[in-house]
Order: C-alpha cells, then sequence, then structure tokens
C-alpha cells in the first residue's frame, strides 16, 4: 500500500520534530547556568521560542489539511463554517501545544531559577533599601540626594527585581502563540466566503480595523 506523498512529507516532519524534542530533552540534563536578570524574560534560553517559526510550514500544512476536510464537507455535506468551530479550534490548539511541548523541558530549571533569584534579590534589595533608609531618611545625610550614586542604584535596582519577576517558566512568549495560530488558523481563512461574499467580509474587516 502506497502513502501519499503529503503524508510521507509530514511523518517526515514529525520525525524531525522527535529528534528535536530528544536533543532538548537531552540538552536540559546539561547543569544549565540560568540568569534571571537576563532580558529576554526566560533566563537566557528566549532565543528557543523563535525556534518554533521553523515549525510554521508544518501547522500551515495541517491547517490546509483541514481546511480541505471541512471545505469537503460543507459544499457536499451539506453543513456551514461554524459547525465547525469546536473541532477546528480544539485541533488548532492541538497542533500549538504539540509544537511547543518539546521546549517545557526547561520548565523546571526555569521556574526553580526564578523562584532562586526572587529570594535572592530579595534579600539583596530588603538590605540595599534599609542602607538607603538609615542614610537618607533617617540618618539626615549631608550630601544631596538629587544625582547620587545611590538614588540611580536603587532604580537599578528596582528594575533588575522587576525583570526576575516578570521572569517566565517557559522559554517562549504570547508572540509564539499567536504566530503558531495564525499559521494554523490561515488556509482555513477562505472558507469564510462560503458563509457571506468577498466584498461584505472586506467591509467587515474594514470596521474591525477602522
Amino acid at each position: 500500500m502506497s502513502i501519499p506523498i503529503s503524508q510521507f512529507i509530514l511523518l517526515r516532519w514529525y520525525l524531525r520534530l522527535f529528534i528535536w524534542f530528544w536533543f532538548l530533552w537531552r540538552v536540559s540534563q546539561l547543569k544549565l547556568r540560568i540568569t534571571a536578570t537576563h532580558p529576554d524574560r526566560a533566563g537566557g534560553l528566549g532565543f528557543l521560542g523563535d525556534s518554533t517559526h521553523a515549525l510554521a510550514p508544518l501547522l500551515f500544512a495541517q491547517g490546509a489539511l483541514l481546511a480541505g476536510v471541512i471545505a469537503s464537507r460543507i459544499f457536499y455535506g451539506d453543513q456551514t463554517l461554524l459547525d465547525f468551530k469546536v473541532e477546528a479550534g480544539a485541533l488548532i490548539v492541538f497542533f500549538i501545544v504539540f509544537i511547543l511541548a518539546p521546549l517545557l523541558v526547561f520548565a523546571s530549571h526555569l521556574a526553580r531559577a526564578k523562584r532562586q533569584a526572587q529570594r535572592e534579590y530579595g534579600a539583596f534589595a530588603a538590605r540595599y533599601v534599609q542602607g538607603f533608609e538609615d542614610k537618607w531618611i533617617r540618618g539626615g545625610a549631608d550630601e544631596q540626594l538629587l544625582g547620587t550614586g545611590d538614588i540611580q542604584s536603587l532604580a537599578d535596582l528596582g528594575n533588575s527585581y522587576e525583570i526576575v519577576r516578570q521572569m517566565r517558566v517557559v522559554p517562549f512568549g504570547m508572540q509564539a502563540v499567536v504566530a503558531l495560530a495564525a499559521a494554523t488558523a490561515a488556509p482555513m481563512l477562505p472558507l469564510a466566503l462560503t458563509m457571506m461574499p468577498l466584498a461584505d467580509l472586506l467591509g467587515y474587516l474594514l470596521k474591525l480595523v477602522f
């Protein structure tokens, strides 16, 4: 029994995804040095989230297959696009989770680094703020506060602690999720023409934008 070329290509993509997952798991077993104050808000692993863009063609192909199945049901099965909103939404979520799941092997490392950094930076901030208040609030220092290094250091400390507080426990952000969802749903957009004419659809989109 021969395998259709489209299914063969998808199987090759799934094999690559399995190899990618195995590679990430092996890397996660290393002694990683995760810096909680890294500007990418992912301990320095934020670049891994950008790797999901390379898998967008796979989701686009899956979306095209799904759109073909729905289109055949609409044209030959006397059904409408809204009849498949739950199934289509569930499959889009499943595909996104399937692509992002390999990156979750770093979640425990990131969560542990965030907890440790919050404790350490919290204790350090407490000591610095107490010293700042003892000198400038209660001590009545004779120096001018404006322009001193103390006030700048206090602001820098607040920025560092805010980065730690906003650190993600996964190496990807909402932008990656939205991009993958768009790649999956894009092939199904032409099916909206089965519900309304193109002119009406464009008018509706223009109203949403403007």
